[in-house]
């Protein structure tokens, strides 16, 4: 039971910092405002993100997967 119990806690820190990540790496990412929207430049051509766009882009995918998946992990183990 004590195992179970330092378990369901390091999850929960998990969870945390994944959400944590998560949220920074969305409130990075801000539609339609690039480099360009910086020195003035309003563009409304759409682009493919490059570079650290993309980085982030990828980032923000992978751990909305993994804060699902802990989350699910999270339920099995409270209902058992």
């Amino acid at each position: 039971m004590l195992l179970v119990n330092l378990f369901v806690k390091n999850i929960q820190i998990i969870q945390m910092v994944v959400a944590i990540l998560l949220a920074i790496s969305i409130l990075m990412q801000s539609r339609g405002s690039g480099l360009g929207n910086v020195f003035g430049g309003a563009s409304n051509v759409y682009r493919t993100k490059r570079g650290i766009e993309k980085k982030i882009f990828t980032a923000t995918i992978v751990l909305a997967v993994m804060f699902f998946l802990i989350s699910l992990a999270s339920i099995v183990i409270h209902k058992s």
